[in-house]
């Protein structure tokens, strides 16, 4: 079993930590794991990128040209690496931001929109978009366990009681979210 994943948006709206959590995860569910991080020389507003590789046995390489599945947290990195997902594999949309006209048309993926940035308006904190993502990931791909990935969110934020809960909450909503919006985990096959 391999997997890989391209998480990408702007600088700013933590697709390099949504990563991370999601390596760490399954690393410490025994995994074999790689996290490739790729950036713009701005600090906020530029492009930010990674690519998680997570399989059963050793892996070649940490990059990644055709994805199992993408997370898409902007216009131009829908435009960029949608139409790179492999034939069978799964993009997942920041609905909030990327409009249906900027979604590649592909009828050999499966396409699932959340609208991550808007449930974290709601939240309360814009930046835990990448909160609701990391769940919707979770739920929709099996790649990590919700356990596994709650570990993460405990062992980051364990010193800020407040933030962990939030962080939480964006995770648990992100699930809820995926489970009426998306389809289940056969979606992407290694």
């Amino acid at each position: 079993m391999e997997r890989s994943a391209i998480l990408a948006g702007f600088g700013g709206q933590g697709v390099l930590l949504l990563g991370k959590l999601i390596a760490m995860a399954a690393m410490n569910e025994g995994a074999e794991v790689s996290w490739l991080p790729s950036y713009g020389p701005e600090m906020r507003g530029g492009t930010a990128n990674c690519t998680v590789v997570i399989a059963d046995r050793p892996i070649g390489s940490p990059v990644v040209p055709t994805p199992d599945i993408a997370v898409v947290m902007n216009i131009p990195s829908s435009e960029k690496f949608g139409p790179l997902v492999r034939p069978g594999g799964l993009l997942l949309v920041n609905s909030t931001l990327v409009p249906d006209s900027k979604i590649p048309e592909r009828p050999d993926v499966a396409i699932v929109r959340i609208p991550a940035s808007g449930i974290a308006v709601d939240l309360g904190a814009p930046i835990v978009a990448n909160m609701v993502m990391l769940g919707a990931f979770a739920f929709l791909t099996r790649t990590v366990a919700l356990a596994g990935v709650a570990r993460e969110l405990a062992h980051l934020f364990g010193g800020k009681a407040q933030v962990l809960r939030l962080n939480r909450m964006a995770v648990a909503t992100g699930v809820r979210v995926a489970r009426t919006a998306g389809r289940p985990a056969e979606v992407v096959r290694a």
